[in-house]
């Protein structure tokens, strides 16, 4: 692995004679390690912390010294200290500008002076681009929301669920050094080694090539660890059948501003267990590891090896452990994650937004998960993923996090099929589900949670702006494997499947509502014709398609009404309750719940803006417009199947008519072959003559 042109890994590892330095382990433990190599168990197995004799401050500081990369000081010979036997750039990575002090505060912490006139020295002619320290700040700035960093970095512990992870941790601990709070993230997964934790430390580089893994830019960690602190290490256990490596890296955004280094450097070092020895052999060579840790050292929280490699004791057999330190500060100078607010929860100071609305409902909307997850990460991480094993927990200062499925909030459901389109192919096929929130017509909350393989991308995505009430408590739910998310995972890029999808979603909304608002207690909306879901693309005027899913009965409450019959365009067998198994409609039982429509209408009280029709009057609506949608599925029905008729006569016709043309083939081949045989007898005729 090369690097150099990307970010400069001071552990190069490429060139050199490989050194070894034995560290003893407790007794006891490399059996533990042989036992767990075996049955290839992925049960963590605790290792014991490791015997190795703390360093002196005194060989720290003389070490650290006489190397430019953990110093940045610049001398007569600062070429030759920059460079590492493996890097031929001849490029000095020091500048001999004073360190400046780092801002606290990330939006800004991007002002790095004196290493932007930095110069570049050349050796043997040869230029190469590097990756200037600024790029992390820079780079991070794409995660405006902090939560949103925090769930980059469960991503890669979710995408490790395929090699046997179970849980993911995120806590809060602290900095041994000065006490301040730290963020913890730990899982027990297939964890890295050496390579693969270069790779996760360098940019661009990405091995998830699964169609279910969330990460694809290979730039998660990067901009979510530097989003969240100045400063983050990484712990990280690997178990194959050919060896168990643990290996520690550092990517300080502080270590590189106040030494004034004009490039990303990154210090690693890494160990590997000697199963005959029972020891932790040092990798990489002698001159490398003693550089790497003498900056580990003096930059991380852990000021001894003994320290650091105890940092693995909890890890097990595999796993990675991340602790991001020296945390942002808002404006106010406290940190940006709150830990302090509710020992259960981790919340952003300062983000709760006051509802306007009536004083009686204000609670009620305050409260809901649409508002509360923007600052409690718990409520965040409920929701973040569509689907979690059962056998996977997350788990949140100590406590598992329960899942919440946003469906489960809603009434009176539908779900729609729709089929994307692009250049006349259909792109793939995602169900929406569609309702009331069950405090409708109580909350001012709606829009759709938008999923991209499994995980959370748009969260209540309000694709209307509804004025007077219309779309008012008017959720969906869909995953939408079709379009591609930006890369801070918040957004989706902005294509034209995008807009189509954009498109369908406000018409559903407004369908939806026109439809069944009486229900909640608003006055219905009348129309002559059934939704536009009932129609093929041509109805609506984009390349798609869309269908309304028949309902399973499994699904919904007991007072859930329906207005109309859905019937989808093609056969999907769901139920005896909603459709037959060939996919035939069947007639639905009619009824409006009395009881239920007059405890809504007195939920809402004055507080409504529309009026409530008498409730006999809507149930004649109802069923008016249960025979209008019947009458015009009908006639759709028998037009298709007139139209495959037609097709399939046509088809017919081009069966024989290929028919006669290969029987025509057929007589025309016999023929030539019957020419080629007679051809063959009069040359053997010459040749018995000759």
């Amino acid at each position: 692995m090369n690097c150099l042109d990307v970010v400069d890994l001071s552990s190069d590892d490429e060139l050199g004679e490989v050194d070894l330095k034995p560290v003893k382990l407790e007794p006891g433990t490399i059996g533990s390690m042989i036992q767990q190599q075996q049955n290839h168990s992925v049960q963590p197995v605790k290792l014991f912390s490791s015997k190795t004799q703390a360093r002196k401050q005194a060989s720290e500081e003389n070490k650290s010294s006489n190397n430019a990369l953990s110093t940045g000081q610049s001398s007569t010979s600062v070429l030759e200290q920059c460079q590492s036997p493996g890097d031929d750039t001849g490029v000095c990575s020091t500048s001999a500008v004073s360190p400046a002090p780092i801002c606290r505060q990330f939006w800004k912490a991007g002002s790095y002076e004196g290493g932007l006139g930095s110069k570049v020295t050349l050796q043997n002619n040869t230029n190469y681009l590097h990756v200037h320290p600024l790029f992390l700040h820079s780079n991070a700035t794409s995660h405006k929301w902090a939560f949103g960093a925090v769930a980059e970095l469960l991503d890669n512990a979710i995408d490790e669920i395929q090699n046997g992870a179970t849980f993911v941790i995120v806590d809060k601990t602290s900095n041994p050094r000065d006490g301040s709070p730290a963020l913890l993230v730990q899982d027990d997964g297939g964890g890295m080694d050496p390579e693969a934790i270069r790779r996760c430390m360098s940019f661009g580089f990405s091995d998830k090539k699964s169609k279910s893994a969330i990460g694809q830019y290979g730039n998660g960690f990067k901009t979510s660890s530097m989003r969240l602190g100045a400063d983050v290490i990484v712990f990280s256990r690997h178990l194959d059948d050919r060896s168990l490596t643990q290996s520690i890296g550092l990517l300080s955004y502080s270590f590189l501003t106040r030494t004034c280094h004009d490039r990303i450097v990154v210090p690693m070092v890494d160990y590997e267990l000697n199963l005959s020895s029972g020891t932790l052999d040092v990798l990489h060579g002698r001159e490398h590891f003693a550089s790497n840790l003498s900056i580990l050292l003096k930059w991380s929280p852990f000021s001894t090896e003994a320290e650091l490699l105890k940092q693995f004791d909890d890890i097990g057999s595999h796993g990675t452990k991340i602790i991001i330190y020296n945390l942002w500060l808002n404006n106010d100078g406290n940190s940006e994650l709150d830990f302090d607010s509710d020992e259960k929860d981790i919340c952003i100071s300062g983000d709760i937004k006051k509802v306007d609305t009536i004083p009686a409902w204000k609670a009620v909307n305050e409260q809901h998960i649409a508002r509360r997850y923007h600052h409690s990460l718990r409520v965040y991480l409920s929701i973040l993923y569509l689907r979690i094993p059962e056998t996977f927990r997350i788990i949140l200062r100590g406590e598992i996090v329960e899942h919440h499925n946003i469906a489960d909030d809603l009434k009176y459901i539908e779900y729609i099929l729709y089929k994307p389109q692009s250049v006349g192919s259909v792109e793939g096929a995602v169900v929406s589900t569609i309702g009331f929130l069950k405090e409708a017509p109580r909350v001012n909350i709606h829009g759709f949670c938008v999923y991209h393989k499994n995980r959370l991308i748009l969260p209540f995505w309000q694709v209307v702006s509804y004025s007077d009430s219309r779309g008012r408590g008017v959720v969906g739910v869909l995953e939408a494997n079709f379009i591609e998310p930006t890369h801070n995972k918040q957004d989706f890029e902005r294509t034209s499947l995008f807009q189509k999808l954009e498109g369908r979603l406000k018409e559903m909304t407004w369908e939806y509502w026109d439809y069944h608002c009486g229900l909640i207690g608003y006055q219905i909306r009348k129309k002559s014709q059934p939704p536009a879901s009932h129609y093929s693309s041509h109805f609506t005027g984009q390349s798609s398609v869309q269908e309304s899913v028949g309902l399973n009965k499994t699904y919904m409450v007991s007072d859930r009404v329906k207005g109309r019959l859905d019937v989808a365009e093609q056969s999907i067998p769901i139920s005896s309750h909603g459709r037959s198994m060939q996919g035939l409609p069947m007639k639905r039982k009619e009824h409006v719940d009395l009881v239920k429509i007059e405890k809504v209408k007195r939920q809402a009280g004055t507080g409504c803006k529309t009026y409530l029709q008498p409730l006999n009057g809507i149930g004649n609506h109802l069923r008016d417009e249960e025979t209008r949608n019947l009458l015009q599925e009908n006639k759709k029905l028998r037009a298709k199947c007139l139209e495959y008729d037609k097709r399939g006569e046509e088809l017919t016709i081009k069966v024989e008519e290929l028919k006669n043309e290969m029987r025509e083939l057929q007589r025309e081949y016999g023929q030539l072959l019957a020419e080629l045989k007679s051809l063959d007898a009069v040359k053997d005729e010459k040749d018995v003559n000759v």
